[in-house]
């Protein structure tokens, strides 16, 4: 099972601002539900086979909490059965396909100060490229290799994928087999978890979406 895992709540998220590959840090709410994606995710019986992330600082935050909540459930005896040892607290590792994509010189705007006509014009239109950008089908395209090449090991136990709002669209977007346009019509939240099956005989199926019950405690 792929398991994308959005990373918490930045600083800029907070702000409202568009937020691509600034290296915008967690906020202490995202701290929280950092640790509380790690203790839904550890809780389950069988351990995760590595955890992947994006390079910035609020994905490798809390890839690194997901991570510290296993070593602690593993030093307690959880994450396993009585017929089967658990295994190794799993390693995280930074795999640059899974960055935000680029959103050139509008990074850090509010979208309601883009241009008249601007947003309407990108989400009609997956090739346009914010200046000095990057286009949602060079997104597609990463992602997608990325996807291809976890798939055989995801279908053999669960990678965790923690990275950010448009390459999860885009993973999503591969699992159905649509365009990179689909992403227009997905609302992802921060700290959220979306499930792909990898080991069906039809290929990849989205098992579920944007889950965020494991945060409904921090209000």
């Amino acid at each position: 099972m792929l398991l994308l895992v959005r990373h918490g709540q930045s600083q800029a998220n907070a702000a409202g601002l568009l937020l691509g590959r600034a290296d915008s840090p967690l906020t202490e709410l995202g701290h929280l539900q950092a640790e509380a994606l790690g203790e839904v995710l550890a809780s389950r019986a069988t351990a995760a086979c590595r955890i992947l992330t994006s390079p910035l600082q609020r994905a490798r935050q809390t890839a690194d909490a997901i991570a510290a909540a296993y070593a602690g459930a593993m030093a307690h005896g959880a994450g396993s059965t009585s017929t089967t040892a658990p295994r190794a607290v799993p390693e995280v590792s930074v795999d640059r396909r899974l960055v935000e994509l680029d959103y050139g010189e509008l990074e850090g705007m509010a979208p309601s100060k883009l241009p008249p006509g601007l947003w309407e014009h990108w989400c009609s239109d997956a090739t346009w490229r914010p200046p000095g950008g990057e286009t949602l089908w060079e997104v597609a395209a990463r992602v997608s290799a990325a996807c291809e090449e976890l798939a055989p090991e995801a279908a053999q136990g669960e990678v965790i994928v923690v990275s950010h709002v448009s390459p999860i669209k885009a993973a999503v977007a591969w699992a159905l087999r649509a365009g990179p346009e689909v992403s227009w019509r997905l609302s992802l939240g921060v700290a959220s978890i979306t499930r792909i099956a990898t080991d069906g005989p039809r290929g990849p199926a989205l098992v579920s979406f944007n889950e965020t019950d494991h945060l409904a405690r921090l209000g």
